[in-house]
C-alpha cells in the first residue's frame, strides 16, 4: 500500500490540472445569468466523484441551485464522516483589477508561495479546498484504507446565503446521518503553524434604499431646498458608529457573550505580527472597535460594515443631479449569542428611526445566520489535530474566525453533528478578492492530511 505521501507526489501535475479545469467554470451563484455554469459545475462534481469511488452519486434538485450528493458505505456499524463544500464562487469584479482573467486559470510564483499559486476564482473559496477531499477520498479507495463510511453533500449557494441547503437538509435527515461532519471552506495561520478554527461569526446582511425625491433634480434649481438622498444616506451611515467604533444600534450588545480572559490569553499566543499585518494590506494603521486587539476584532466581536454604496450619476465627465434614490449593502457579523433575525430588525427599527422626514427608508433583509463555536475537547477536533501535527510537524492552534459559515450551525441543529473545520487557505489567499489564489503547498497538504483525519477519527471513535 502507498502512502499518502507518495500517493500526492506520483499524482501531483493531475491534481493539479484537474482542478483548474474546474476553476475555468464560471459558478457565480449571485447572478442569474451564470445558471447553466452551475449546472456544468455541479455535473463536472458528480463525475468526480464518481471517479474516485463514490458508490453511489446523484444530483439533487432544489428550489435553487442542485445539490451533488455521494456516498461510500462500507459497514452501517462503522462511524459516517460527512464532508461539506460548495462549488459555487464569488463574482469576479471589480475585473479590471485582476492580473490575469478570473477563469482563466494561471500558476504563478508569489513570496508567501515559492512552490506557486493556482490564481482564479474560486481557487481558494471554496473549489480548490473542496477538491482536496475528492483526491483524498480517491487515495483512501484506491489503496484500500478507508477506515469509514464517507458521505459528500456538495452545494452551490453558499456565498448566497444556503438556502435551498437547509430546505434541502430539513428534508434529507436520514440520508445525511453522520458522526461528525468535516469542512475545508476556511484558514489556518501559516504554511508553517496550522490552525484549525473554533468558531464563526454569524450573518446578517441587508441592503438599504433612501428615496427623497420623485425624480433626478437639477443641483441647480433644487439643491440646499431638497434633501439630497446620498448626503443623507452617508450621514445615517457615519451614524453606525461611535469614536470608539462602537456600533451604536441601541440593543445591538445586549445578548453578546463575551470571551474570558483566558480565552483571549490563549488567542494571544498565536503568531501575529502587526507590522507584516499592516504591510500586506498596504495600511499605515490598523483601525476597530477601542480595547481590543486586532485578531480580536476581526473574530470575537461584532462588526457592521459597508459593503457598497451607490446613486446619482458616476459616469464619463459631469452631470449635476441630485438623485431621486441612494443605496447601500450592509453586513454585520454576530457573535454568540446574538441572533441575526433579531439584529436585523434592531438594525431595520434605529435606521428606520434615524431617517430624517425628508426622506423614505426601505430596508431589505437578505441572508444570515448564527455564530458557532465548536469545543476542542472532541475527538473530531483531537483527531484533526493530531492529522495536523502529523504532516506539518507541530500541533494546530485553535482560532477563532472572523467569517461566517451559517449552515454549520444549522448542521448542529438539524444534524445534531459536530463540524470540524479544517482549514488550508491562508489570509493572504484573496478570497472574495480580485486574484484570489491557493498555494500549490497547501492543495497537496491538504490532500495528504486529511487521509490521517479519518485514520485518527476512527482509532478514537472506536475508543470511546
Amino acid at each position: 500500500m502507498k502512502s499518502i505521501k507518495s500517493y500526492v507526489q506520483e499524482n501531483k501535475d493531475r491534481f493539479i490540472n484537474e482542478l483548474i479545469e474546474l476553476l475555468k467554470i464560471p459558478s457565480i451563484s449571485a447572478d442569474p445569468a451564470y445558471k447553466n455554469d452551475i449546472t456544468k459545475t455541479a455535473e463536472a462534481i458528480k463525475i468526480s466523484l464518481e471517479k474516485a469511488g463514490c458508490n453511489k452519486v446523484e444530483i439533487c434538485e432544489t428550489p435553487g441551485n442542485p445539490i451533488v450528493y455521494g456516498e461510500h458505505i462500507l459497514d452501517n456499524k462503522l462511524p459516517t464522516i460527512l464532508v461539506y463544500g460548495h462549488y459555487d464562487v464569488q463574482p469576479a469584479d471589480p475585473i479590471d483589477l485582476w492580473d490575469s482573467p478570473p477563469f482563466e486559470p494561471v500558476i504563478k510564483k508569489t513570496e508567501i508561495h515559492p512552490d506557486g499559486a493556482i490564481f482564479a476564482r474560486g481557487s481558494c473559496d471554496d473549489k480548490g479546498q473542496l477538491y482536496m477531499h475528492v483526491k483524498a477520498f480517491e487515495y483512501m479507495i484506491k489503496e484500500g484504507n478507508l477506515p469509514c463510511n464517507v458521505k459528500f453533500m456538495i452545494e452551490g449557494e453558499e456565498e448566497v446565503g444556503s438556502s435551498s441547503l437547509e430546505w434541502f437538509v430539513k428534508r434529507n435527515q436520514e440520508k445525511l446521518t453522520n458522526d461528525v461532519i468535516l469542512i475545508s471552506d476556511t484558514g489556518m495561520i501559516s504554511n508553517k503553524q496550522p490552525s484549525i478554527t473554533t468558531g464563526l461569526r454569524g450573518l446578517s446582511y441587508v441592503e438599504v434604499e433612501v428615496t427623497g425625491p420623485n425624480r433626478d433634480l437639477h443641483s441647480g434649481l433644487y439643491g440646499g431646498a431638497v434633501a439630497n438622498p446620498i448626503n443623507i444616506l452617508t450621514k445615517m451611515i457615519a451614524s453606525l458608529h461611535d469614536e470608539d467604533n462602537h456600533i451604536t444600534i441601541p440593543g445591538f450588545y445586549d445578548k453578546v457573550i463575551e470571551a474570558t480572559e483566558e480565552e483571549r490569553i490563549e488567542m494571544a499566543k498565536a503568531p501575529f505580527e502587526l507590522d507584516d499585518y499592516k504591510k500586506a494590506l498596504d495600511i499605515n494603521a490598523v483601525y476597530g472597535e477601542k480595547g481590543y486587539t486586532t485578531n480580536e476584532r476581526n473574530s470575537i466581536r461584532p462588526t457592521l460594515d459597508v459593503n457598497g454604496i451607490w446613486g446619482g450619476y458616476i459616469g464619463e465627465g459631469a452631470k449635476t443631479v441630485i438623485a431621486s434614490k441612494a443605496f447601500a449593502k450592509i453586513s454585520m457579523r454576530l457573535v454568540p449569542d446574538q441572533d441575526p433575525d433579531e439584529v436585523t430588525k434592531l438594525f431595520t427599527q434605529h435606521f428606520e428611526n434615524i431617517a430624517p422626514k425628508s426622506v423614505k427608508i426601505k430596508v431589505t433583509p437578505h441572508h444570515g445566520g448564527h455564530a458557532y463555536v465548536t469545543p476542542i475537547d472532541n475527538i473530531g477536533y483531537k483527531a484533526a489535530n493530531k492529522a495536523y501535527s502529523e504532516t506539518f510537524g507541530v500541533p494546530a492552534i485553535p482560532q477563532r474566525s472572523g467569517g461566517s459559515i451559517p449552515i454549520v450551525a444549522l448542521f448542529e441543529q438539524e444534524l445534531k453533528s459536530k463540524t470540524i473545520l479544517m482549514g488550508f487557505g491562508l489570509d493572504s489567499d484573496a478570497i472574495h478578492s480580485p486574484n484570489e489564489h491557493f498555494g500549490i503547498f497547501n492543495y497537496l497538504k491538504g490532500i495528504e492530511t486529511i487521509p490521517l483525519f479519518y485514520k485518527n477519527y476512527v482509532e478514537l471513535y472506536n475508543k470511546v
